[in-house]
């Protein structure tokens, strides 16, 4: 029996006073003696006392598993106790609740018309009793009892299956096997399920090291699992791990990045044929015309790794999340290689501005072809330029100004193509070989390098949050495996 701390100076306790009894073929019953209802405080008692008890039996109350022994007093009427209402908003049907009526001997009168009318709508019945007095032993109270309910006028007329607390505890002893029969399966249910998803959420954990082997295996697999997930979106473009996630679709959104770049390169001052028409071309021979947009490369190859960067990160702290010193290393060592890759994209970019500063040369066939495409436009196209700017320039020929506008013109965007084309190769291959190569070095040198190989062994060590998720996790499959057993044993009593 569970008896609930009713602490008369200090309000109601919801800490369990637990009575165990024992005896000898007796069936075992397990009840919560809740405490009485209080609306008006008394001897210092809090002035929210009756919410008090009332959340307290309703928490007990509420499951479905629980029977409810609703105690009424004879001197009362049923159809107004606080009581019975509570009971009937948890358990409308009545299917759960079992009603004592005590005190029959001091209140007789219309009692066999209460229970067997059954207004308050008791499913499991009703069963009178009378109360101990005074210092009457049990049997001394048993004996009284029969006799009180055999002589008796009025109370010898209620029909003896539900008088008297021997039919009380039988009762009791039968509903309580029907409930464990009825609710048992669905128990055994919800234990089945809780035990499978503990197992599996240990199985999805990583496992647990125990030798240097052990640790190098699993840094090899998960550097594995690594590359290939980054092979799939940077370079093969397999979305299927990330299927929800845009912005883990890296080869699509590299050639959005590409297109975006090609277009500000196009849109640039340098690229428009009409602007400045020939005084860029006079300041083109002391300073190249790569020169204004030399800045929109650097940029890109700042935007683009950043974005290579964010994704490889992600990747790589989902795959080593399980041992902590690994997850570590590999952020730091993660972070440096994208800082390394990001610097040799600068150089490459800055060494083909330079590049195209010094040289104007083309071998490209659609240079000639788009230079006489512009020739054939030469009257339209000069009728629709301001010459302002030639004036200080009296020794130009009109005619050689247009060819020369026309012949740059045609090859800036050979220019402008090289830039994009080489940039797309460019990021294919530093990609490739940082899934490929890079990065699996760059992490063992992290790992293992800079600590003589004992970062391989600090794998061994979990971190602490892990630690403590494995042991609670075996701690909760063992409880259901013992839980399962005992009800197994229940169902099997029962069963029998």
């Amino acid at each position: 029996m569970h008896h609930t701390c009713n602490c008369w100076c200090r309000g109601i306790s919801k800490t369990l006073l637990t009575l165990l009894v024992k005896k000898n073929g007796v069936p075992d019953l397990t009840m919560v003696d809740l405490p009485g209802i209080t609306r008006v405080p008394v001897h210092g008692q809090p002035e929210n006392i009756y919410d008090q008890i009332k959340d307290m039996i309703m928490e007990y109350i509420k499951p479905e598993q629980s029977i409810i022994l609703n105690v009424l007093s004879a001197t009362v009427d049923f159809t107004t106790c606080e009581s019975i209402r509570m009971s009937q908003s948890v358990d409308k049907t009545g299917e759960r609740t079992l009603a004592v009526v005590t005190m029959v001997d001091k209140a007789p009168e219309g009692l066999l018309e209460k229970v067997t009318t059954d207004e308050v709508n008791i499913g499991l019945g009703y069963v009178c009793v009378r109360n101990r007095i005074g210092a009457e032993t049990y049997k001394e109270a048993l004996a009284i009892s029969d006799q009180l309910f055999q002589t008796h006028p009025l109370l010898s007329r209620i029909d003896e299956s539900i008088v008297g607390i021997h039919v009380l505890a039988q009762k009791l002893v039968q509903i309580q096997a029907s409930s464990i029969a009825r609710n048992l399966p669905d128990i055994v249910k919800k234990i089945n399920d809780k035990l499978s998803s503990c197992l599996s959420e240990l199985d999805k954990m990583p496992k647990k090291l125990s030798s240097v082997a052990d640790a190098m295996t699993a840094f090899i697999n998960i550097i594995g699992v690594s590359k290939e997930s980054l092979s799939k979106i940077l370079i093969r473009g397999e979305f299927d791990e990330y299927q929800n996630e845009k912005h883990m679709h890296c080869t699509a959104r590299l050639v959005e990045m590409l297109n975006q770049y090609a277009d500000e390169l196009h849109k640039a001052n340098e690229s428009d044929p009409k602007s400045n028409f020939l005084t860029e071309e006079i300041k083109v021979l002391e300073e190249a015309k790569v020169r204004g947009i030399s800045s929109i490369p650097i940029r890109f190859v700042e935007q683009v790794w950043s974005y290579i960067g964010d994704v490889v990160i992600s990747v790589l702290m989902h795959d080593t999340q399980g041992y902590y010193h690994l997850h570590m290393a590999t952020r730091r060592a993660g972070h440096n290689l994208i800082s390394k890759m990001k610097e040799r994209s600068n150089s490459w970019i800055l060494e083909i501005v330079e590049m195209e500063k010094r040289t104007d040369f083309t071998c490209n066939p659609e240079y000639v072809s788009e230079w006489n495409r512009l020739m054939n436009k030469q009257n339209a196209f000069i009728d629709g330029i301001e010459f302002e700017g030639l004036r200080k320039h009296t020794h130009v020929d009109l005619s050689q100004a247009f060819d020369l506008k026309m012949r740059m013109t045609a090859y800036w965007k050979v220019v402008l193509r090289r830039l994009v084309d080489c940039m797309a190769l460019h990021l294919q291959l530093t990609v490739a070989n940082l899934v490929n190569k890079e990065m699996e070095l760059e992490i063992g040198c992290e790992l293992m390098g800079a600590n003589h190989g004992v970062g391989i062994e600090r794998m061994l060590e979990e971190a602490p949050s892990v630690a403590v998720k494995r042991e609670k996790l075996n701690k909760s499959i063992k409880k259901l495996k013992d839980s399962k057993e005992v009800v197994g044993k229940i169902l099997d009593t029962y069963a029998g």
